[in-house]
């Protein structure tokens, strides 16, 4: 079946908390989606920074007067959000996830972690004994419904108030066929952006690899690529 937007399930009263919002990644992410209108729980290991970060993006340009986003800890934002995306550093993901199975189970959890590693080569793929990052967060926390999305859209695209679309597909993969739609409908929020299925979790490890070559192609076309998957 062709992508058909008009299909998509109504998201705009599901609050959306970003556990690790005040990385360039999940702040990039709060920024689209409080843009849109989206309510946003923005979270980090200090409250108070959240709310510093928070209240920065409430004075961007693009951002509604009434943008409804404010800052908390993490497990605060989990406990209080319908969709939390995981957005930490890879280094930290185990532990964070691991700490906050109470409050997310049966919520919908979104993992957007890449595991890479850098030397004077450039970024490569780390392995993940689970087998991807979102493996890794499924295993971790059975009460949620978790999927991968978000992984390779560019940090520097989302957070700059003078892009008014994002041209590409957001991946999905996950067990829970529902998600797809409910996820594909937050990331159409964003102008531009189609969130298209990309099979199961175990699907997941070459999608988040894959941000290994656009983060090559970004330097070496001084860019911000992106995937578009055609016939779709």
């Amino acid at each position: 079946m062709a992508y058909d937007a008009s299909v998509l399930p109504d998201v705009t009263g599901l609050t959306v908390g970003i556990v690790g919002g005040t990385g360039d990644q999940g702040r990039g992410l709060a920024y689209r989606l409080a843009r849109a209108g989206q309510p946003v729980l923005l979270g980090s290991r200090s409250a108070d920074r959240a709310e510093r970060v928070a209240e920065e993006l409430r004075n961007l340009p693009g951002m509604p007067a009434d943008a409804r986003i404010s800052g908390g800890d993490n497990a605060d934002v989990a406990g209080r959000s319908d969709v939390v995306v995981i957005a930490v550093p890879w280094d930290g993901h185990r532990d964070t996830v691991a700490g906050l199975r109470e409050p997310l189970a049966g919520k919908v959890v979104v993992d957007c972690v890449n595991p890479l590693g850098f030397d004077r080569q450039g970024p490569y793929p780390l392995p993940v004994e689970e087998g991807s990052a979102v493996q890794q967060a499924a295993a971790l926390l059975p009460e949620s419904r978790v999927c991968a999305a978000f992984n390779h859209v560019s940090a520097p695209l989302l957070a700059d108030p003078e892009v008014d679309r994002i041209d590409l597909d957001v991946l999905i993969c996950t067990e829970d066929r529902e998600l797809v739609g409910l996820v594909g409908a937050l990331a159409a929020r964003i102008p531009g952006m189609r969130g298209i299925y990309a099979g199961r979790l175990r699907n997941a490890h070459q999608i988040e690899a894959f941000t290994a070559n656009l983060i090559a192609i970004n330097k070496r076309y001084k860019a911000h690529a992106g995937v578009r998957v055609t016939d779709v």
